[in-house]
């Protein structure tokens, strides 16, 4: 298995935008926080993230959002998470080649 991710981005979005690139995620999200392994396991079995006023679940595989809450309440119906590197990371990181390069 892979090593756990210590942190995330979580962006809580409109669902309409679901399907979208990540500039345009990060443009249209009402919250953004950058959350950090807790060590602790969620009650969804996956490692749990907290900070800035959000704790979640997420299972690091596929980066989907098991859980969440959010100043201690569940997302409102027409809101979604997405889970994205940190931008502070994004940088950071060695670009991936394309095929065509």
């Amino acid at each position: 298995m892979r090593e756990i991710p210590r942190r995330f981005e979580i962006l809580v979005v409109p669902q309409h935008a679901e399907g979208h690139d990540l500039a345009h995620l990060t443009e249209v999200a009402i919250r953004s926080a950058v959350v950090e392994a807790t060590g602790e396991t969620g009650a969804s079995g996956y490692p749990r993230y907290a900070g800035s006023g959000m704790v979640a679940d997420i299972d690091p595989e596929t980066r989907t959002v098991e859980a969440l809450l959010v100043d201690g309440f569940e997302l409102d119906y027409g809101l979604s998470a997405r889970v994205v590197v940190p931008r502070d990371e994004q940088a950071d990181r060695p670009r991936t080649p394309e095929p065509d390069d």
